[in-house]
């Protein structure tokens, strides 16, 4: 029979229910969850592109480690497409910095800027619906 605390005894009341302790592991899955990857790659502006490394590395493990029983379409739709705007983004920087020399590349750096932005943005939004990626193979802004 149950006690309540008021009639446990000090020792029985110290003593946590280990029955009951189950691992919280939705901060984990949060942390490697395809919104992270977005504000990575967000982040990856002020840290000089350090954290989008970080983040393509998730999205690659993340995407492929996924058994098809577990990941569901709409977060498979956000790996594909976050690897494709890490490696199409790492193209249009290369292609700026040699434009840079004619006076282009600036405005090639410009409009990476907005297009990374706005993917991002994207992402994070049909993420947080639990919503697929239209065109995850697109160049634009799907």
């Amino acid at each position: 029979m149950d006690q309540s605390p008021d009639q446990q005894s000090p020792d029985q009341q110290r003593e946590p229910n280990l029955t009951s302790v189950r691992p919280n592991t939705s901060f984990i899955d949060e942390l490697l969850s395809a919104k992270a990857v977005y504000v990575l790659y967000l982040a990856g502006l002020v840290t000089g592109g350090l954290s989008s490394i970080v983040g393509v590395v998730i999205a690659y493990i993340q995407g492929n480690n996924l058994d098809s029983a577990q990941v569901q379409e709409w977060e498979r739709s956000h790996y594909q497409y976050q690897i494709r705007t890490f490696w199409i983004g790492l193209l249009y920087m290369v292609v700026g910095t040699i434009l840079l020399f004619v006076l282009v590349g600036f405005f090639v750096w410009l409009f990476w800027l907005i297009w990374l932005v706005i993917r991002c943005v994207k992402g994070l939004q049909l993420a947080g619906e639990h919503k697929p990626i239209p065109n995850p193979t697109g160049w634009w802004f799907s």
